[in-house]
């Protein structure tokens, strides 16, 4: 259960969501008929290592329902409170996302990071309103609003959820505490734009290594997240704490210094703009480089190659960063292999 009462979500957003979340890609067994206890462990000590505050337990991985559950389960056990755990509500239906909330938040989740189902399809801007209120109507969990280019709805409007919207959904809704300010990508603008008119009300924040430090200069941003910085190891934490500190030429000075990988990032990434979907094996590829499990994942799923691999440590090695010295052979092992999922556990399953 969360440590705050729903009408309390946002006073404890301002008092408790601080720092960098970055996310986990979930660890299979070797035969992907199971998740894999040891890598996701290990990831979530991991992170705690890498001094992120956060994480988001990623869903877009072919997971049911109850395998999300254990997902839970087991990095709450692990984190023991030491980090947020954000709930991705990226399900195939809000009845779904609505059932996952439930789970997360009796598995020690502390924030939900709201998406939009790849077969939703608002005629009219009302209706994304209709969904996100009913979203957080079936919830205690404090809510990170999540405006993006991702879900399509910028047929609608340029800024794909609209800062009336935004209003609406702020005042009838009070337990949306923050908005990971995407809208209207690769502009600043959405960002600006909520900033400017509920940044007192909620957090807003950007989770791009790139947009967070030069704007963090200029305004007070608190929370960063959630995003594949773990690709830069303990950088961005160490970044976020700087920028906190207003040490503002040692933050640009890793922010120089970190571009050829921001743009390797980018490049490769880029790969994913024609399927308006994040490509998590690459995104697990950029943390198993600084020590995360890796390992299979299953299909569907967007593919990494041998190119963009060397694409992205190339990155890192130009931004004076040590990526793994293992061979890109073990990635789709992963540093923590588990063969077959343990008979008692797929009992359970079924």
């Amino acid at each position: 259960m969360p440590s705050y009462r729903k009408n309390e979500a946002r006073d404890w957003a301002w008092q408790h969501l601080k720092g960098c979340a970055n996310v986990i890609i979930p660890s299979y067994t070797a035969d992907l008929k199971g998740l894999n206890d040891r890598g996701i462990r290990h990831d979530v000590r991991k992170c705690l290592e890498h001094g992120f505050t956060g994480t988001l337990l990623v869903s877009e991985t072919a997971m049911t329902l109850e395998e999300y559950g254990q997902f839970f389960a087991w990095s709450n056990d692990e984190s023991k409170g030491r980090l947020k755990l954000i709930l991705h509500a990226s399900f195939n239906t809000l009845e779904e996302n609505i059932e996952a909330a439930r789970i997360a938040e009796a598995n020690g989740c502390e924030l939900v990071l709201l998406s939009y189902p790849a077969n939703f399809y608002p005629e009219t801007i009302e209706e994304i309103y209709d969904y996100t209120k009913a979203f957080c109507d079936a919830t205690n969990l404090a809510i990170l609003l999540f405006p993006v280019p991702l879900w399509g709805f910028s047929r609608l409007h340029p800024s794909d959820i609209p800062a009336s919207v935004i209003r609406k959904l702020i005042d009838n809704c009070r337990n949306i505490v923050a908005i990971k300010a995407e809208g209207g990508m690769p502009s600043i603008m959405g960002f600006v734009e909520c900033y400017r008119l509920f940044g007192k009300e909620v957090i807003v924040e950007s989770p791009l290594f790139g947009d967070l430090v030069p704007l963090a200069q200029l305004v007070p941003i608190q929370f960063t997240g959630t995003s594949n910085t773990h690709y830069f190891g303990a950088t961005v934490p160490h970044v976020m704490e700087l920028l906190q500190q207003k040490k503002f030429d040692e933050a640009t000075e890793i922010y120089w210094r970190t571009a050829v990988g921001r743009q390797a990032a980018g490049a490769v990434n880029a790969s994913s703009a024609g399927g308006h979907f994040l490509n998590r094996m690459v995104w697990a590829y950029q943390g198993w480089l600084q020590g995360y499990n890796g390992g299979p994942l299953r299909q569907p799923t967007m593919k990494i190659h041998s190119q963009q691999m060397t694409m992205l440590r190339t990155g890192l090695t130009r931004s004076g960063l040590k990526p793994t010295d293992s061979p890109d052979k073990d990635f789709f092992v992963g540093r923590n292999p588990v063969e077959a999922v343990a008979p008692r556990s797929r009992a359970a399953a079924e």
